[in-house]
């Protein structure tokens, strides 16, 4: 009988994503310092539907949006040591406490890029196993409840797996598909500061065939950065992008800017960076049956860069946000380990 709650938790640089398998919440990782806000009402309908302003260990935090949009000192790095000793723990407590009841045992899984997970395993679970003491205010009506997040076991994984896992396992956390047990995947997580790339052959890890790049979705927003930069003499920070890659076109001082060539060139020269990356690291590797590309980054890349890899290459599932494939394999990988 399941006592415990589990959850899976991807602390991005880009994104942080968490589920419990029934629900799941997806913002930008940007942490940025409270303030009291002098007109608190929005002008238009509509309320967030999870907390974005939460107390963590005695510091008032806004978090993913609310940050962006109202903090006037905000964080956002793509340096992994300060990611996990400044953001990390805020980021990750906002993501899980509208899942939790206060004091209720938890489980959470959570991954790391390749080239950080032997280094930054140990030093992450500690971070986060604990009871932890936060105040969050409800959206729209500024309630403030105080929570205890009980984490008692945390389990760090490689963060591609959380991909094959997704595919690999159901909802309870029992094997869906023989072929992912019985065959050689090649995985490639493309997720913002990283791209990641490994192996599973029968479901065991392969060292030879793992590595970590950085060749994250981030190069081409900064090189788009650099572009916008030139023609406008603006510096946009990377995560204020996202809405304009995403359209096709950015608003700076008045002035509309076509971003539609720039964005293909980018991605372009990215996913021809990611390919020459995983065909020189799976040279040996000829008898790779499939290969899966993962993460934010990878749908967003997967067009230019399915063309230029040796080998077949699997779709994505079409009916779920590309950003969730990790941490929704996180959560059935916690159900697989817990679940029973």
């Amino acid at each position: 009988m399941l006592t415990v709650k589990v959850l899976g938790a991807d602390i991005g640089f880009g994104y942080t994503k968490a589920t419990d398998g029934r629900q799941f919440q997806v913002f930008k990782s940007v942490v940025g310092e409270a303030n009291e806000a002098q007109f608190g009402e929005s002008l238009l309908p509509g309320v967030p539907q999870y907390p974005r302003h939460i107390t963590v260990d005695k510091q008032a935090y806004f978090v993913g949006e609310l940050a962006e949009q109202q903090s006037r000192g905000r964080g956002f790095t793509l340096d992994q040591t300060q990611f996990l000793t400044q953001y990390a723990k805020t980021l990750a407590l906002t993501s899980l406490v509208p899942f939790i009841d206060s004091g209720d045992p938890l489980r959470v899984v959570t991954g790391l890029p390749i080239s950080f997970f032997r280094k930054q395993k140990d030093a992450l679970a500690k971070l986060l196993t604990a009871r932890h003491t936060v105040t969050v205010v409800k959206p729209g009506t500024g309630e403030r409840e105080e929570k205890v997040i009980n984490i008692e076991r945390v389990r760090v994984i490689p963060q591609p797996f959380g991909a094959m896992f997704n595919l690999m396992l159901t909802d309870i956390g029992k094997p869906s598909s023989q072929r992912f047990i019985s065959e050689k995947i090649g995985l490639i997580d493309i997720g913002f500061r990283t791209a990641d790339y490994t192996i599973s052959d029968k479901t065991r890890y392969s060292e030879r065939g793992s590595q970590s790049s950085d060749s994250g979705i981030a190069v081409a927003y900064t090189a788009i950065a650099n572009l916008l930069q030139e023609k406008s003499g603006v510096n946009v920070e990377l995560y204020r992008l996202y809405e304009g890659v995403s359209k096709g076109s950015i608003k700076i001082k008045g002035k509309r800017y076509d971003l539609t060539g720039i964005v293909q060139q980018a991605f372009q020269q990215l996913a021809t960076r990611v390919a020459q990356e995983v065909n020189r690291l799976w040279a040996d590797d000829w008898d790779i049956d499939a290969i899966v590309i993962s993460g934010g980054g990878g749908a967003t890349l997967a067009p230019y860069l399915a063309p230029l890899l040796e080998g077949e290459v699997l779709p994505l599932p079409q009916d779920q946000d590309a950003r969730l494939n990790n941490v929704m394999g996180y959560w059935k990988y916690g159900m697989h380990l817990w679940g029973a």
